[in-house]
C-alpha cells in the first residue's frame, strides 16, 4: 500500500482538480499520477518526463528508448517503473527476458546501469562506445533522459506506490535488483 494517498477526482481541487481533469479525459490517470497530484507544481515537473522521452525517441527508436529506461528501471530496482517498460517491451514484440540486444541497445544498457549504480564513475571505456552511435547533443538527450527516469523511480520506490491494475498479471515478473546488497 502507497505511503501516501492516492488521490481520486473529487478529493482535488484547483490546479491539482485541473489535471487531474485533463489526465481523466485522456484516460491517463495512473497510480503515480494520483500520488503526484497532492501537489500541482510537482506533478508538473514529474510531467516533464514524457517531454524527455519524446525526444529520447527521436533520437533513438522507440525499442531502443524502452530498452534504456527499462535497463535504467530494472537496475535502480522500480518495480513500478519496470512493470511498465517490461508490459512495453512485450507490446514490441520483445521478452523481456530471453531477446538479443543489438550492439546500440547494449552500450545504452550499460549506460542505464552505471547511471544508476555510480554516476560519478560512468567509465571512459563507455563513453568511447557511446561515441560509435551518438554525438554530444544525443548524449545530452540520453542523459538527461535518465535523470528524469531516476527521478521516477525514486518517487514510486520511496512512496511505495502501488502497482496499477494493468500490471497486476505480470507484477510476479518484476525481479528486484540485488547489486546494493553488500553497499554499506
Amino acid at each position: 500500500m502507497a505511503r501516501i494517498k492516492l488521490l481520486e477526482l473529487e478529493e482535488t481541487k484547483g490546479a491539482e482538480r485541473e489535471r487531474y481533469e485533463e489526465l481523466a479525459g485522456r484516460n491517463a490517470v495512473t497510480n503515480m499520477k494520483k500520488g503526484l497530484l497532492q501537489d500541482a507544481a510537482t506533478y508538473d515537473a514529474f510531467m516533464a518526463w514524457y517531454t524527455s522521452w519524446n525526444r529520447l525517441v527521436e533520437v533513438i527508436s522507440e525499442r531502443e528508448a524502452t530498452v534504456f529506461a527499462h535497463s535504467v528501471s530494472t537496475t535502480n530496482s522500480c518495480q513500478l517503473c519496470s512493470l511498465f517498460f517490461i508490459s512495453d517491451l512485450k507490446a514490441l514484440g520483445i521478452d523481456p527476458n530471453h531477446f538479443e540486444k543489438t550492439e546500440k541497445e547494449e552500450v545504452l544498457s550499460e549506460l542505464g546501469q552505471q547511471i544508476v549504480k555510480d554516476p560519478t564513475n560512468v567509465s571512459d571505456e563507455l563513453f568511447e562506445r557511446l561515441r560509435k552511435f551518438f554525438d554530444d547533443r544525443e548524449l545530452v538527450v540520453i542523459v538527461g533522459f535518465a535523470a528524469q527516469m531516476i527521478a521516477t523511480n525514486n518517487f514510486n520506490s520511496v512512496f511505495q506506490i502501488d502497482v496499477d491494475e494493468r500490471l497486476l498479471p505480470i507484477k510476479g515478473e518484476f525481479k528486484p535488483a540485488t547489486w546494493r546488497e553488500n553497499i554499506k
